[in-house]
């Protein structure tokens, strides 16, 4: 059985029980969360949200890149979100690697360079900071001035604002 297999078992063991308005595509907190992809971040549950209050948005990292300013843009211009909540996490990938060494990595396989940047880092503040000032000097985005950013630890589960 492959992971696929296994996880669609799961949800029709499930079934629809999972709570929360799904009649509309407009989050009903008109906030947008960008979080790294990291399995480790249970966002409905850190966050105690149902479904349809939040958007949702998630990439290697957590970091704003050009196609989570598109996701954003879209999110705040037609679905009403007024809000970005911004949660990168200690123990990250992303810290493991360089820009260079994976790009190298990935030329030597494929045969080409690619043009999007890795986003690699190696103090998660850092990295918070620099999304929160793309996001507030976006001019794609309306709503820039409530906008935060938080490093969420993958060991104890708390939450620390950086500013």
């Amino acid at each position: 059985m492959t992971a696929i297999d296994e996880l669609l078992r799961r949800n029709a063991e499930l079934g629809n029980i999972v709570p929360g308005d799904r009649s509309s595509p407009r989050p009903s907190m008109h906030v947008s969360i960008l979080t790294c992809m990291d399995s480790r971040i249970r966002v409905f549950e850190i966050f105690g949200l149902k479904q349809g209050e939040a958007h949702v948005l998630r990439n290697a990292g957590g970091v704003v890149t050009d196609d989570m300013i598109r996701s954003l843009a879209l999110s705040q211009r037609k679905l009403g979100t007024r809000e970005v909540l911004l949660v990168h996490h200690t123990n990250c990938g992303l810290e493991l690697v360089t820009e260079d060494a994976f790009k190298d990595e990935l030329e030597q396989d494929s045969g080409m360079r690619p043009t999007w940047s890795v986003e690699a880092f190696r103090e998660v503040k850092d990295s918070v900071r620099g999304s929160v000032n793309r996001v507030r000097h976006s001019p794609f985005l309306p709503h820039r001035d409530n906008v935060r950013g938080f490093v969420y630890d993958v060991r104890t589960g708390e939450l620390t604002e950086v500013v």
